[in-house]
């Protein structure tokens, strides 16, 4: 059925009825709540929006809300994709009216359809696997890590039973897997045959860097610098390369190179923040930027001596990824899912060697730096995965037998 606003002079809005055994419902419950926050995007948000991207011209957008799932008509559709894509003035107002319009107007699911979820949002609710079962919807959910489960002690209390739930429902109820790596995958088995699960179906389908502008020739410090980029939270490390940096401002005073830190203030980070706002001895030498423009990230990278990635536990790594795509040396912690990732390109580093962190970075804010030279030639070899790769790797799972998927 077709609905017409006469008063607005169109007619836009398609119930869930039309809608097309082709297209996808994609779950952007989870951007839309973040974009109205005014919440700068995650590495699990710039997933999410490039399945958006991709799906753009051949999905439905599902947003959970006030205890239902709403389906937009195909155009209102569009119109908060490239909403979510391109963020502008008066983005609430738009999206309450489409969402409210569909929330008015459609009622009821699709039966049968394939859903698409890329951001673990809403999988940890006791209602998510019961409408997929009731409307026979068909998932794809895209596992972005277990580190709440492998590594409780680095995220929020109480997230560890809640990742719990969510790799419950994927198990349970999805038909088929997207991860982003093979040790992500590697954890996923061993997880689901504790429980005695079995695995669906799954793809690995590496991530791309996001597409950066060429950086500016003119450099923004004169001086040596490295980046450190990445929501700041205990799991990156922070702490490690500030405590090296006032090791060496002791040290070399102002001859010490520079760390510029961006991304923005996660959860549990007091002791990251009372550093960089209350630490004399590091003040000039490290330089916090929690809002980064496309331009700025790529000049910083662009003339960094190398990014530096401590990290005690990833499920990916977009920013070593970025950064080696940019031509900028990455010095990484030691974790077999860089190594899967970007083979022997990084020099690696054991997460809690402050020794070594120090010894590398002295080593490499040379001018001549011996071992910065030889990791830019290894660089000569590294291809940074595509998003057209891992889209076709994703159709290839779900287009290899709809019936069957």
């Amino acid at each position: 059925m077709t609905f017409c606003f006469v008063r607005l002079g169109f007619c836009d809005f398609e119930g869930t009825d039309n809608l097309a055994m082709t297209e996808r419902l994609l779950d952007v419950t989870r951007l839309v709540e973040r974009a109205l926050r005014r919440k700068l995007p995650t590495g699990v948000d710039r997933v999410a929006l490039a399945y958006v991207a991709s799906y753009r011209d051949r999905a439905r957008a599902l947003v959970r809300f006030a205890g239902r799932w709403v389906v937009l008509g195909r155009g209102d559709s569009q119109r908060l994709f490239d909403a979510l894509l391109e963020p502008a003035e008066g983005f609430a107002r738009r999206v309450v009216w489409w969402v409210g319009r569909a929330f008015l107007l459609s009622w009821g699911l699709p039966r049968g359809v394939v859903l698409i979820n890329a951001g673990h949002s809403g999988l940890h609710e006791p209602d998510y696997a019961a409408t997929v079962r009731r409307f026979d919807l068909r998932p794809l959910f895209f596992l972005h890590d277990l580190i709440p489960i492998t590594h409780a002690e680095y995220v929020r209390p109480g997230d560890a039973d809640k990742h719990r739930l969510r790799l419950e429902t994927m198990l349970s109820v999805g038909r088929a897997l997207v991860l982003n790596s093979r040790d992500t995958q590697r954890e996923l088995v061993a997880h689901a045959a504790a429980l005695g699960l079995p695995v669906p179906p799954l793809v690995v389908a590496p991530l791309a860097p996001p597409e950066l502008p060429p950086p500016a020739q003119a450099r923004l410090l004169s001086s040596p610098y490295f980046v450190v980029l990445g929501t700041i939270e205990p799991r990156k490390n922070h702490l490690l390369l500030l405590h090296v940096w006032r090791t060496l401002v002791s040290e070399l005073g102002h001859a010490a190179p520079r760390l510029v830190v961006i991304g923005q203030k996660g959860w549990e980070c007091e002791q990251v923040v009372d550093l960089l706002e209350r630490c004399e001895a590091l003040r000039g030498a490290v330089i916090e930027r929690q809002r980064c423009s496309d331009a700025e990230l790529s000049t910083w990278l662009g003339h960094a001596q190398a990014l530096l990635f401590p990290s005690f536990a990833e499920g990916f790594g977009i920013p070593l990824v970025e950064a080696l795509a940019m031509g900028a040396p990455v010095v990484a912690s030691n974790l077999p899912v860089f190594r899967e990732i970007a083979g022997g390109v990084p020099d690696y580093l054991d997460p809690i060697d402050g020794a070594g962190w120090r010894e590398l970075i002295l080593d490499y804010a040379r001018p001549d730096s011996p071992r910065r030279a030889a990791q830019i030639k290894r660089m000569a070899g590294f291809q940074a995965p595509t998003w057209r790769a891992h889209f076709e790797r994703v159709e290839s799972l779900t287009s290899s037998g709809l019936d069957r998927f």
